[in-house]
């Protein structure tokens, strides 16, 4: 029982991390295209 309750664990943080990881990867794109026109 605690075993198939760690794995389903484990898949919601796999799931989790495909999510976030995309999603940071937008977000510090665009604080970066954004620093860059504040810059000039």
């Amino acid at each position: 029982m605690s075993e198939s309750r760690s794995t389903e664990a484990l898949k919601l943080a796999l799931a989790w991390l495909f999510v976030l990881i995309p999603a940071a990867w937008g977000v510090a794109q665009v604080i970066v295209k954004s620093a860059a026109l504040f810059a000039r």
